[in-house]
């Protein structure tokens, strides 16, 4: 009984070395794809979420400016054509 007992020590013993082999190598692959990705995106120019929001909100800025001078433009044009009618 005692060698059967010692046998599934080592047994167990060897499953749990194995899982964290195969452990280890889930997080080295893992680390390796996410390098890869980063390399990947970094090379064709992606931006940032912050980037992206950021020049969104100087596009939105410069379209109600835009938009002021337009009405603006219009409203002293408005005046002018009258004027000169």
């Amino acid at each position: 009984m005692q060698s059967r007992n010692r046998l599934m020590d080592d047994l167990g013993q060897l499953m749990t070395n194995a899982m964290g082999v195969a452990q280890g190598a889930r997080e080295e692959a893992e680390t390796a794809m996410k390098s890869m990705l980063d390399r990947w995106m970094a090379d064709r120019d992606f931006v940032t979420r912050e980037e992206f929001d950021a020049v969104r909100a100087m596009a939105q800025k410069a379209r109600e400016e835009n938009d002021a001078l337009r009405a603006r433009l219009d409203a002293l044009e408005g005046k002018h054509g009258a004027a000169t009618h």
